[in-house]
């Protein structure tokens, strides 16, 4: 079954554009042209992924992409701006967007970063053995190709991003690794060299896997280099 794309956009030949070209990629599309028509959309219909623009009638892509996370719409996010500022780029993904491009763009640019997001998020059947996988550190567990993870049993609930990143750390569990490193592993490239979305979502992480935020056991804060996973049960 083709993946489900969801665009957002209030210029009519925007979406004709990205709808036209998404489609010949071999997606189905729906779209919706105001922010509150979006949120009720990714509300009710499951979509595989969402291309929502910045600057929307009625609530913008960033209230959307808020509130979409504080509803637990985990659906991957890919945003559009005409803006290129720095600011709205760290803090759409701050809100938990999963990737961002600043208009003009192509619409094959549109597509292969799609494709880049999805791939990362879905896995199939043939998986190899290490996306079979489990990895255990203490009373968390993270499950690769169900993209799931728990703490004591207990789900989480997390981005596609905090999945990724969480994963990254916990395949590396032990090393040492820069913010740089991270910024390149997990999104692929890097933000003019702003690392504060790594520390963010560091933060989001410890939120959810740490028995106190204060005192981390799990991931674990080194002085000026970066962050390492580590098992609190060695030390038990």
């Amino acid at each position: 079954m083709a993946q489900h794309i969801l665009i957002v956009d209030d210029e009519e030949s925007i979406v004709t554009l990205l709808k036209y070209n998404i489609e010949q990629a071999g997606f189905t599309t729906e779209v919706a042209y105001t922010g509150k028509d979006a949120l009720d959309k990714a509300n009710e219909q499951v979509f595989d992924l969402i291309v929502l623009d910045v600057m929307l009638p009625e609530m913008d892509g960033m209230e959307v992409c808020k509130q979409m996370r504080q509803k637990q719409v985990q659906t991957p996010i890919l945003m559009l701006t005409a803006k290129d500022d720095e600011f709205d780029k760290v803090l759409g993904l701050e809100l938990g967007a999963d990737d961002y491009l600043t208009k003009p763009f192509s619409p094959r640019e549109v597509v292969a970063r799609m494709k880049a997001i999805l791939r990362r998020v879905t896995y199939h059947s043939n998986s190899s053995e290490e996306e079979r996988e489990s990895f255990k550190i203490a009373d968390l567990m993270v499950y690769p190709e169900q993209y799931e993870a728990t703490v004591k049993g207990e789900g989480l609930i997390l981005t596609p991003k905090e999945f990724e990143l969480l994963l990254y750390l916990t395949r590396n569990k032990g090393r040492v690794l820069s913010r740089d490193q991270l910024l390149s592993a997990v999104w692929n490239y890097d933000f003019v060299g702003d690392t504060r979305i790594v520390d963010v979502h560091i933060s989001h992480l410890r939120e959810k896997i740490e028995p106190d935020t204060k005192k981390p056991v799990y991931i674990k804060t080194i002085r000026g280099l970066g962050y390492k996973m580590e098992d609190p049960s060695k030390d038990a």
